[in-house]
């Protein structure tokens, strides 16, 4: 059984969840998203799912939609409304390659952009993320996901 995530240095439990690292804002959110899918589309491995699955004149929308995600996920605001789930399962090439080196190129991007305490957060919840939406297609695509560890680190 793994030990529960520890919250990043510098926050506390309040009665809606873990306080928000002082720094951590929109703007940082937006930066990390854009600086990421920046490099994501550029990528060997993960910049042809994204480049075929997101037409270039959609890309600024979708980085809106994304910084409302991470910003509903890590500010709380709420402002993320979408279903995310149903759009990754209909790319049949999704596997665990992918996810490895979004969440690797994830990782390196918080930890260039952010304080350390906030990176901790983006990466501890990108994992969760990550993770759960492997699992949850796995799963959707008829995988015995009880055999299924965490995805190593690249």
């Amino acid at each position: 059984m793994t030990e529960p995530a520890r919250p990043p240095v510098g926050t506390r439990l309040t009665r809606s969840g873990w306080e928000t690292p002082e720094g951590l804002d929109e703007a940082m959110v937006r930066a990390v998203v854009e600086s990421f899918y920046a490099k994501a589309r550029a990528d060997d491995v993960i910049g042809p799912v994204f480049n075929r699955v997101i037409a270039e004149a959609d890309w600024p929308e979708h980085l809106t939609k994304i910084a409302s995600f991470w910003s509903s996920m890590l500010l709380g605001t709420g402002t993320y409304g979408g279903r995310p789930m149903p759009k990754h399962m209909a790319i049949p090439e999704l596997s665990d390659a992918h996810f490895s080196r979004w969440l690797s190129l994830f990782r390196q991007t918080a930890i260039e952009l952010c304080p350390p305490d906030i990176a901790e957060l983006f990466i501890e919840r990108s994992e969760r993320v990550g993770q759960g939406f492997r699992l949850n297609i796995a799963a959707r695509r008829g995988a015995d996901i009880t055999r299924m560890g965490p995805l190593p680190r690249e």
